[in-house]
């Protein structure tokens, strides 16, 4: 990483190491050690908003949850799900280098969340890049955007 951004995020505290001049984290949920890249800084800082803050049980949490589109394998970077395994909300997160205030950005960014949302069916779908917050509730065949992330 090149260059530290302040992320729209509470801080917290990330158990790092560094491993071959690679600076790598912990991830609680998985139990397992990731490179720390700009976009997974972003992931770590949601999943912990979404728990602390929206009220998702880290049980609930999946990330690099796998999609078919068209056959093809592809993976959501963190999904919810509810009581019955279900998809609840779809996050896509973004390096904070990815510039979620172009429109052609926000809408390519918008559509993959969409295209994976076609298959899964969240309620919800947010895209980040840890500096702007892209909410959306999915009901009645329409994405309407939010002002603030649900209460889950």
């Amino acid at each position: 990483m090149t260059e530290r951004h302040e992320l729209r995020f509470p801080k917290i505290k990330l158990r790092a190491r560094e491993r071959a001049g690679t600076v790598e984290v912990w991830d609680e949920l998985r139990g397992m050690w990731l490179v720390l890249t700009p976009e997974e800084r972003v992931r770590r800082h949601l999943i912990a908003y979404l728990v602390s803050a929206c009220g998702a049980p880290a049980r609930r949490i999946v990330q690099e949850y796998p999609v078919s589109l068209n056959g093809q394998p592809q993976r959501a970077d963190v999904v919810v799900v509810d009581d019955a395994g279900c998809p609840l909300l779809l996050a896509e997160c973004k390096a904070p280098e990815v510039e979620l205030g172009q429109r052609a950005v926000v809408r390519r960014t918008v559509a993959q969340a969409v295209r994976y949302n076609s298959v899964l069916g969240a309620r919800y779908v947010i895209v980040t890049n840890g500096l702007r917050h892209l909410c959306y509730e999915f009901a009645d065949g329409a994405y309407r955007p939010m002002t603030a992330f649900p209460v889950l």
